[in-house]
């Protein structure tokens, strides 16, 4: 392309400091380095991890910055070495990168990467630890390695996933962190066989996507637990199949369940981040067999507690980053699925807003009738 080797000028929602409006602002875009590769980005989506950071409650939240990770855009250019996109290919940037060299990768065990962790947690590259983004020479941070609320980006090339081209990018975006790490923390982290009985806290995108996950694996049972009852009715279509809201019951959740599932649920998923929704969801679980899945990322120096006879009595607690998938390897899968229409990618989808209305977009995020907002980057 013509622009390959020039500084790009483009437009970005740049978050100046925690809290305050984003502002569209022209910034500078660096061409890749080594390793490295650069995507226009064309659709992006909001998740509550980009409003969390925003907040100013997460620690390793740097400003200004360029936020975004759930997106979908074409390669414009790649730096040297970089062997596995090219110029044209469409993609899904992966905030969980993948490597397949580092010992993380390597055990077999796990769909972490550490790699570029070092630099993506602060804000940089990883090879001279600076940014590509600029505004006046001023640099701009990146976010979580993705920074996809700018009109191009630059991301490492283990942090970018390849997919069929004939996939539209304005849906498929979502497979960049919600979807995947709902079915995923069913399919890949919990393992929930058929005939189990399943609870969700937390009936927002991963959530619902939980749910999905545990109707294709079979549940008999998949009870839905949120204190807004306008959600339970789109949950139904998500494969919940029934509903308790705890403001109306005066006993603890964890009991209600208990009471509900004779002696509680085999499987159940902590959606929020709530310290004290964690310990609810382990505490419904059976005696002897039940496990409990941390999805949900709770405000930084927050710390989760139980009575370890909850553990000494066999249930099991465990967490789960982007559902366990391994991203380069299995985020063009899970595109494959949702184009063979084995699972919901537009359900999902309830607002469609440009990037100047940036900031709309985050009012509609904390609106209980926003699941996912995608915006069109381009117009």
């Amino acid at each position: 392309m013509a622009t390959q080797g020039q500084v790009i000028t483009c437009r970005a929602a740049v978050a100046w400091e925690a809290n305050k409006p984003l502002v569209i602002e022209e910034v500078q875009v660096a061409p890749p380095q080594a390793g490295e590769v650069r995507v226009k980005i064309l659709f992006t989506a909001l998740c509550h991890t980009d409003a969390y950071t925003w907040s100013g409650k997460d620690p390793e939240g740097l400003f200004p910055c360029i936020l975004g990770h759930e997106a979908a855009g074409i390669v414009e250019s790649v730096g040297e070495g970089v062997t596995e996109v090219q110029p044209g290919d469409h993609v899904i940037p992966c905030y969980q990168a993948e490597c397949r060299e580092c010992k993380f990768c390597k055990s077999g065990k796990t769909n972490l990467c550490g790699k570029v962790r070092a630099a993506t947690g602060v804000g940089v590259m990883m090879n001279d630890r600076k940014s590509r983004f600029s505004i006046n020479g001023k640099p701009i941070y990146h976010f979580m390695g993705t920074s996809t609320f700018s009109q191009y980006t630059v991301v490492h090339d283990v942090s970018v996933a390849k997919i069929d081209p004939k996939a539209p990018l304005e849906k498929v975006c979502l497979l960049g962190c919600g979807v995947p790490t709902g079915l995923g923390a069913v399919w890949n982290t919990a393992k929930v066989e058929a005939g189990s009985i399943v609870a969700i806290f937390g009936l927002g995108t991963v959530g619902l996507a939980v749910a999905e996950g545990a109707k294709a694996a079979s549940a008999s049972r998949i009870i839905g637990i949120d204190i807004d009852s306008n959600k339970f009715d789109r949950a139904k279509d998500f494969g919940v199949t029934e509903f308790v809201n705890p403001k109306d019951h005066d006993k603890p959740i964890q009991q209600v369940l208990v009471d509900l599932t004779d002696g509680g649920v085999d499987y159940s998923f902590e959606c929020i981040g709530n310290v004290s929704v964690m310990r609810a969801a382990l505490e419904c679980c059976h005696k002897g067999w039940g496990t409990s899945v941390i999805v949900g990322v709770a405000a930084s120096g927050q710390e989760i507690s139980t009575r370890p006879f909850q553990l000494v009595t066999g249930r099991v607690w465990k967490g789960t980053a982007f559902g366990g998938f391994k991203s380069r390897s299995q985020v063009p899968m899970l595109v494959d699925k949702y184009m063979k229409k084995e699972i919901k990618v537009d359900e999902y989808i309830t607002h469609n807003l440009t990037l100047p209305e940036m900031n709309k977009a985050f009012d509609l995020l904390h609106e209980g009738s926003c699941l996912r907002c995608v915006l069109d980057m381009q117009v």
